[in-house]
């Protein structure tokens, strides 16, 4: 029985427990008990309506109804949904989660409403079409939004079910509700980061065909669609129509477009974009850190890295720090360029801002002293990377066991993957396929099968880059069978040869004589349209091999046609097959179209060109032509030099 206090204190309990129906709770309860309990388990108690037992026991699943009486109170419903799934190992109903959800959303905790609609679909195994009925059903009840729908959609992007997330749009659609172009932005943005472009567009148009008005966040998405596309003509139509509709853009406007540019080496177009963005935005717009980085990005690609850094200094100068990308972008830049100094100056900078260099910055250094031949600093970069406990990722071990390979160090690389395969660190084939390359460039072919069944012993799948590097090495090693056994066993795989494989191929049948396959094989690549410039070097070099002047000369007027450009190599090939038959005349007139079009000829042309001069020319027509290639800033290489040009120099001043 209670005594006056306890009967007083239990009156004062009655008279709160409208409007704290929690103090009630907490104050009936026994200490230890409530000690025991912690929040979720009141919550679990109060929404109930449970009385209270001598001991814990599981709880049981609330009705929707009354779930909805407690929309002002949706932490202690989340709290409840977190201790039913833990003590069941699971989750509840289908009905109460959605009730749920309706509240969450109502309260605008989207955060936990997406997580709750992402558990359901991967954890609680349930389609978003039968998430989406139960929210259309309890809808009217918890007198709830249609923004619930657009989290379902979100929600269905997050967890990757793209088709899910259509369904669910055309389906409300049938049943009266319409989601906001909210959920449809968020849908198309969706398949963009799938770079699924051609369903983009479809999307794009249905939607606008529904009635929908696009905002800054649809047109962004155009015009993130366009740059993709490498059309940034097409981009500024799209930004100069969303001006025309009274539609201002804001900053994610501007990088998709500085990022656009860059992307196509347009840099003058993206520093006109950066410096306009306030006066073409009128003032809606200002540069950020992510429009710095994309031109700082854009000008490290094409290798102009002091550029960027001079953007680095003016982006500091505008109040803007650099980020940790700021720095592994610029760092990048300089190991590429083989400024290696300057890439350690800007890492020890990093560090002194309090940044902390993680994996990507250190693959970079790493890459670019392997790169250039700096084995011992490589490692001991690699052994720091370790020691201050920074996550080696795959890229990393592949950097590594490249770079040994590279420097001649095959056991080493092979002691270093073994090392890495013991401590179950690879996840892929990286570090593998540059093995088996390495191995087949030193036409060890047996080892590298070794390494193919180490492959699959380890559960992994070789890729289109295993079987394509073991096609070229058998290739190259003069195994035909070998190679077209490979080739079969790719397809078996399902795994589709890529324009790289099929002109490894073309390469083995032509090095081969093999010009009726290698013809062939040229017919199914033009019925597909996968030609590029090293397919027609290959078979122009294969019909050249063979004595087919004529074949040769009318694959360079096909490649032409096509839009092919001739490279390098293609001229190379031509000349030196016109001197083979003695045409040095005509082939010096190639050499001078070259020139024309914007190429320097090499030493392979010099050398080609200088040679056969000398077996069919006067020595003043060899001179003459050496000092035209001079002029060109064109060199001998010592051995031809020395073979050919000093006697005829030579020769000329002994007559003088």
């Amino acid at each position: 029985q209670f005594n006056n206090n306890q009967s007083s204190s239990s009156l004062l309990n009655l008279r709160l427990r409208q409007s704290h129906p929690s103090i009630l709770i907490d104050s009936l309860l026994p200490s230890p008990l409530l000690a025991s309990f912690g929040n979720g388990r009141l919550a679990a108690i109060f929404l109930c309506g449970l009385s209270l037992p001598s001991r814990p026991r599981a709880p049981t699943v609330p009705t929707p109804q009354k779930v909805c009486e407690f929309q002002n109170s949706p932490q202690l419903a989340m709290e409840f949904y977190e201790w039913v799934r833990e003590k069941n190992s699971g989750l509840s109903s289908l009905e109460s989660c959605c009730t749920l959800i309706h509240v969450l959303v109502k309260s605008r905790r989207f955060d936990d409403a997406l997580t709750l609609l992402g558990n359901l679909m991967s954890i609680g195994s349930y389609s978003p079409l039968d998430v989406l009925d139960e929210l259309v059903s309890s809808y009217r009840i918890c007198n709830s939004s249609v923004a619930v729908f657009d989290a379902l959609v979100r929600a269905c992007t997050q967890v990757g079910a793209t088709e899910g997330a259509y369904e669910v749009i055309k389906k409300l659609q049938v049943v009266g509700f319409w989601v906001s172009v909210h959920a449809w932005n968020n849908f198309l943005n969706h398949l963009l980061r799938l770079n699924d472009t051609a369903r983009f567009w479809k999307m794009y148009k249905e939607m606008v065909s529904c009635g929908y008005i696009e905002n800054v966040n649809t047109y962004n998405l155009v015009i993130n669609a366009v740059c993709k596309e490498c059309e940034l003509q097409q981009a500024l139509m799209v930004f100069y129509q969303t001006l025309k509709k009274g539609i201002w853009p804001n900053v994610v406007t501007f990088n998709l477009m500085v990022d656009g540019a860059c992307k196509i080496a347009d840099m003058d177009l993206a520093v006109k974009l950066v410096r306009k963005m306030e006066i073409m935005s009128e003032g809606c717009a200002k540069p950020n850190a992510v429009t710095f980085n994309n031109l700082i990005n854009g000008f490290c690609k094409i290798g102009r890295v002091k550029v960027a850094e001079e953007i680095w200094k003016e982006m500091e100068m505008s109040g803007i720090e650099p980020n940790e990308r700021t720095y592994a972008t610029l760092i990048d830049g300089y190991s590429r360029v083989g400024s290696l100094e300057e890439a350690l100056r800007l890492c020890d900078e990093m560090v002194e801002r309090g940044l902390v260099p993680d994996s990507v910055i250190y693959n970079s250094i790493i890459h670019g002293l392997y790169m250039g031949g700096d084995t011992q600093r490589a490692s001991l970069l690699f052994s720091d990377m370790l020691d201050k406990r920074i996550q080696a990722d795959d890229f990393t071990f592949s950097i590594v066991t490249e770079g040994l390979c590279r420097s001649g160090y095959l056991t080493e690389a092979f002691k270093f993957h073994r090392k890495v395969l013991d401590g179950n660190l690879i996840r892929d084939n990286f570090s593998h396929n540059i093995l088996i390359n390495y191995l087949c460039r030193s036409n060890n072919i047996t080892a590298a099968k070794q390494l193919l069944a180490c492959m699959f012993v380890r559960g992994l799948a070789p890729d289109i880059v295993t079987f394509g590097t073991l096609i070229d090495g058998h290739f190259k090693g003069g195994k035909i069978e070998n190679a077209i056994q490979v080739y079969d066993t790719m397809i078996k795989a399902d795994q589709k040869p890529n324009l790289i494989i099929y002109n490894s191929i073309l390469n083995g049948l032509c090095k081969f004589g093999l010009m009726d396959a290698a013809g062939l094989l040229m017919e199914v690549l033009r019925s597909t349209g996968s030609l590029d410039v090293v397919t027609y070097n290959t078979l122009i070099n294969g019909c050249c091999s063979s004595g087919k002047i004529d074949e040769a000369f009318a694959l360079s007027t096909e490649m032409k046609i096509a839009g092919i450009s001739a490279s390098m190599v293609t001229y190379n090939t031509l000349i030196n097959l016109l001197c083979k038959f003695g045409c040095v005349q005509v082939a010096r007139e190639l050499m001078k179209t070259m020139v024309l079009r914007g190429m320097v000829p090499d030493h392979i042309t010099y050398t080609t060109l200088i040679t056969n001069f000398r077996k069919n020319c006067s020595t003043e027509e060899v001179i003459e032509l050496h000092d035209q290639m001079v002029l060109e800033r064109v060199f001998p290489d010592e051995q031809t030099y020395e073979a050919i040009v000093r006697p005829l120099i030579e020769e000329e001043s002994r007559d003088s």
